[in-house]
């Protein structure tokens, strides 16, 4: 297996994953009615929060970071775990910090489904 290939891989890899967050995000959404428990719609609306936080992080990092190395194997290979490491502290940061925010859309879901 040469680089180029490697390359390909993840770029493939990495858009493949993004489609299938939100694909998932899109049917959680769907499946939400009135009949919905509150466990339901507090799952979705984490899942929501934590995809929300982490596409805040990643432009942030892109922000932050040059391009000067786009095309080198190495980089990507950083970006793969940079993402992974980005997902992970999403998720913390749903949970240890998002509760009030979580509560406030929760309520407002509630409403809007009729509960």
């Amino acid at each position: 297996m040469d680089i180029s290939s490697i390359s390909t891989n993840y770029t493939v890899a990495n858009a493949d994953k993004s489609a299938e967050q939100s694909n998932s995000l899109q049917s959680s959404l769907k499946n939400i009615s009135s009949d919905s428990s509150e466990e339901q719609l507090k799952g979705v609306i984490k899942d929501f929060e934590s995809y929300f936080v982490e596409q805040v992080i990643k432009q942030m990092k892109d922000t932050f970071t040059s391009d000067d190395d786009e095309d080198s194997t190495m980089s990507q290979y950083k970006d793969l775990y940079m993402d992974q490491a980005i997902e992970t502290v999403a998720d913390e940061m749903v949970d240890q910090i998002g509760e009030s925010y979580t509560q406030t859309l929760y309520e407002q879901m509630k409403r809007n489904i009729g509960q």
